[in-house]
């Protein structure tokens, strides 16, 4: 064999081995975009029960009954799922409970609601209409320095089942705006005026990077009953991972204050623990 027929064949073998190297490496990038780009296991959402306590969980009338529907994440800014009903309730180790407080914030019932929660040195969740919020920031700056949650109510408090897809958005995403300007981060959960869910709403939020939260007991503080109604309402619906929804504004909320003086120590001497959830523990 001539000295250029050895060349030519080591040069002929060089070039298959290159083609079967980038036939395999083609191949282990496609997998790799494949894991990557697929959708991720969904987490099962919580069940409306949940442990039972020394007496049982009797919610409220208005319990919400969450809309239908499903889609995936579309350009997500975090991984958070899309999912087709809200959390009702909470995780969590113990006796553990969640106040939330909607519509405000109010500068004539939201300050007394904070100096109660520092007075018994409880967190609570406050979901906030971005209006309400634009004009009160000094409130949310408290909320933020206290270490209570700030969830998005939406703007306006409109029925999101009545808007378009682009309102929805509109109305989501300039009281995220409002919230991190006023309470330091963008905000990780979302509950849904008069608890009116849709697919937008589910796609949206999760695209915003937050997760759905309803309630379990509604305290229909909202109709302006007496403040021994309220206490009675959160006392029989008291039990581990229990949401309590009440409202800080949209009306006369001096009786929720008063409500609020009274059965948050009781709940405290009973063992609760009132907190504000993390996001694994949904």
């Amino acid at each position: 064999m001539t000295k250029d027929q050895l060349l030519t064949r080591l040069l002929s073998r060089r070039r298959v081995l290159l083609a079967g190297a980038a036939a395999v490496g083609a191949a282990g990038t496609a997998g790799l975009f494949t894991a990557a780009g697929g959708e991720p296991p969904k987490r099962p959402v919580l069940p409306a029960t949940g442990p039972q306590a020394s007496r049982p969980l009797k919610p409220s009338a208005y319990r919400l009954q969450p809309l239908t529907g499903y889609g995936p994440p579309r350009a997500a800014r975090s991984r958070t799922l899309v999912r087709h009903e809200p959390f009702l309730k909470v995780s969590g180790r113990g006796r553990t409970m969640v106040l939330t407080f909607d519509d405000g914030p109010d500068p004539r019932y939201t300050p007394d609601i904070l100096d109660i929660l520092a007075e018994y040195d409880v967190r609570a969740m406050f979901f906030v209409c971005g209006e309400m919020a634009v004009d009160n920031k000094e409130l949310l700056e408290r909320m933020s320095d206290e270490g209570h949650a700030v969830g998005n109510h939406t703007w306006s408090h409109p029925l999101l089942t009545r808007l378009s897809r682009g309102r929805i958005r509109s109305e989501m995403e300039r009281t995220c705006d409002v919230i991190e300007e006023a309470y330091g981060e963008r905000p990780q959960w979302f509950r849904a005026p008069y608890g009116a869910w849709n697919r937008a709403a589910f796609q949206l939020g999760a695209e915003l990077g937050m997760e759905p939260l309803a309630w379990t007991v509604d305290t229909l503080d909202w109709t302006a009953p007496p403040a021994r109604s309220i206490v009675g309402r959160v006392e029989n619906g008291a039990a581990p991972g229990v949401v309590v929804l009440s409202h800080d504004a949209g009306g006369d909320r001096s009786q929720s204050v008063r409500a609020l003086r009274d059965y948050l120590p009781q709940l405290l001497d009973s063992g609760y623990h009132v907190t504000v959830p993390r996001r694994h523990d949904a």
